[in-house]
């Protein structure tokens, strides 16, 4: 366990953007802007840590920041969860926790298949998707994961209260506390945008099936609601790995959720043009295939009317 508490969206956020540096956080935001406006909207944020985002373009700064908040965390995670150098190691955590030589990351993303967000600009996204393409973006998935989200910033309280009633504070978490967003199949790899990616098969509820295929650089959602499980096959081309090896085909179980299935093609690591023109089109439609934003607020500074209320399907 670790914490990177120095990484946070209100009085720490120039710490995220000193580490980060202000390229990587535009390198998220689906419009054009220079510098200095970027600059001056951080620090209005850091200095008026209790406001809220007026329009749909100082949501996207935001959620841009929270990115990389969440990026550099799992970084300093990874640094810090590492095999002792010079002793035999024991595993006792998990399958998440790969042996490995010793001094180096013991984080496996493959067998990590739970993800749970918390904090405001998790709770508090006005659509769920936002959530849960922000814990993709920032942690690049790989495999199947399933990923959750705290429903009102409760997790920190529920410690507090299991300390008290351990009981208690687990029905909580699991009755109210836990939104399940869905599932994110992600393979690692990269290649051409255009591509043949990976074909999957999809077993619903019902005994319906879906076939497709996905090319390089593309995302999709499915609808799959929570409480839902469905079974999938995927089979990627060469280049690309769902854990099996280069090329294997993989099996198994996907879950439901506020969002459902989002099939992720756009590469291990994720691969963000660099022009910002290309960059903005790239965005846009990633935005526009899993209705991210509202259409009317993708204009950049000064769109959009801040006023959508929370879709939670």
């Amino acid at each position: 366990r670790t914490v990177s508490a120095n990484l946070g969206m209100s009085y720490s956020v120039a710490n995220v953007v000193a580490e980060a540096g202000l390229d990587h956080i535009r390198r998220w935001l689906p419009f054009a802007c220079d510098e200095q406006s970027l600059r001056n909207q951080i620090k209005n944020k850091m200095i008026r840590p209790t406001t809220i985002p007026q329009t749909v373009a100082d949501l996207q700064v935001e959620q841009a920041i929270a990115r990389e908040a969440l990026r550099l965390a799992l970084e300093q995670h990874k640094q810090l969860a590492v095999g002792l150098k010079g002793v035999q190691q024991e595993r006792s955590v998990s399958d998440a926790f790969a042996q490995t030589a010793s001094g180096q990351s013991l984080i496996d993303m493959f067998a990590l298949d739970l993800i749970i967000g918390s904090g405001g600009i998790l709770s508090h996204a006005p659509r769920r998707v936002q959530a849960m393409i922000m814990l993709i973006d920032a942690y690049a998935p790989l495999g199947i994961t399933q990923l959750a989200v705290d429903s009102i910033f409760m997790m920190p309280h529920l410690g507090v209260l299991s300390t008290v009633n351990e009981q208690a504070a687990t029905e909580v978490f699991v009755k109210d506390c836990l939104v399940p967003l869905g599932t994110c199949v992600a393979p690692n790899g990269t290649g051409k945008a255009g591509e043949r990616c990976f074909a999957y098969r999809l077993l619903l509820p019902g005994e319906r099936v879906v076939e497709d295929r996905i090319s390089v650089g593309d995302i999709r959602l499915l609808p799959l609601e929570a409480n839902h499980e469905a079974g999938i096959e995927l089979t990627p081309t060469r280049g690309f790995d769902f854990g099996a090896g280069d090329g294997k085909k993989v099996t198994g179980k996907v879950k439901g959720g506020v969002v459902g299935l989002i099939l992720d093609a756009r590469g291990r690591p994720l691969s963000i043009a660099g022009d910002e023109a290309a960059r903005v089109r790239q965005l846009q439609t990633w935005a526009q295939a899993v209705n991210l934003y509202p259409a009317e607020g993708a204009g950049g500074w000064g769109s959009g009317t801040g006023k959508e209320k929370r879709d939670r399907d």
